[in-house]
């Protein structure tokens, strides 16, 4: 029997409801959630069953509604969700030490980091990203969720997120006609294989040991994974294409930067490196563009 269950939020001063809630969902059209200016729907394999979570926010707060047989599990967490458990202690004096993220701080003091204690939903998404450009894991995803994914609760005509079961059980050429090729495919069959070890981390540090200890998994995955699924605001994504250039330009003018010499730059916003990162991103900010872009392929017909 489907279950209905409702909380109330209240919200902080400011609080920037889509650019909190907005990670959580692949950008234009995620089969698995479904996001308006005032309203989030997210659908979730949750460990008492199938779930969906609706926040609706109003002049007051958030709504949050829950339904299926996991509504009081994802209920339980939709605070930390919509991103009311992040921890920003000490952050304001550490973004003090620069004036660019001083000033980024205060323009996006509303914004929250989202935790949603979920981790393989959000490894399959980390994985497909690896080594291609956004609107080909997208797409990726988008095709994987539609494909796999069965129905989920709620009147939102939402699909679940992948069973770890069922990826781990096709063969690595089924993944093909989606553009995913044997290596990630791979990658994500051996996390789908330990699924339920992964789940059942108790913090991000821990996670992330599980995680890099899997071939095909390296940092840059695990930390794309923990700072979603536990709200890990110092998860810095080293390996990225982009983040080290960005860091070097923003905090030293640096046009190119290595992953080394954004760890440098990062180290006096310990704890929270990677919410100074996500603050660089909220405000546009990048390095100076050379060469051509990052071609799109496709695996499609191999």
């Amino acid at each position: 029997m489907t279950s209905e269950v409702t909380r109330r939020l209240t919200t902080p001063p400011r609080y920037h409801f889509g650019a909190s809630v907005g990670p959580l969902l692949v950008p234009k059209h995620d089969p698995c959630g479904r996001f308006t200016s005032d309203d989030l729907w997210l659908a979730a394999r949750t460990p008492d069953g199938p779930a969906t979570i609706h926040l609706s926010r109003d002049k007051s707060g958030i709504e949050a509604t829950g339904y299926g047989p996991g509504a009081e599990w994802i209920i339980d967490r939709a605070d930390a969700i919509a991103g009311l458990r992040d921890d920003l202690d000490g952050f304001t004096e550490k973004a003090a030490s620069h004036d660019l993220v001083a000033r980024l701080a205060k323009t996006f003091a509303g914004v929250r980091m989202p935790s949603t204690g979920l981790v393989f939903p959000r490894v399959l998404r980390a994985i497909l990203e690896q080594k291609v450009t956004g609107k080909e894991a997208h797409r990726s995803y988008r095709g994987i969720c539609k494909a796999l994914g069965e129905p989920a609760p709620g009147p939102a005509d939402l699909v679940l997120p992948p069973d770890p079961a069922a990826i781990a059980a096709m063969a690595y050429w089924e993944f093909h006609p989606f553009g995913v090729e044997q290596r990630r495919t791979q990658a994500l069959q051996r996390a789908a294989q330990v699924a339920g070890r992964l789940e059942r981390c108790a913090d991000s540090a821990e996670a992330t040991r599980r995680l890099v200890a899997l071939p095909g998994i390296g940092p840059w995955t695990a930390a794309e994974v923990v700072r979603v699924v536990y709200g890990d605001a110092d998860a810095v994504s080293v390996g990225d294409f982009h983040i080290p250039n960005t860091v070097a330009w923003a905090l030293a003018g640096e046009a190119r930067g290595t992953d080394e010499r954004m760890l440098e730059l990062l180290e006096p916003f310990r704890g929270h490196r990677g919410r100074v990162c996500d603050l660089l991103a909220h405000g546009g900010i990048g390095a100076p563009k050379f060469g051509p872009r990052m071609p799109i392929r496709s695996f499609a017909r191999f």
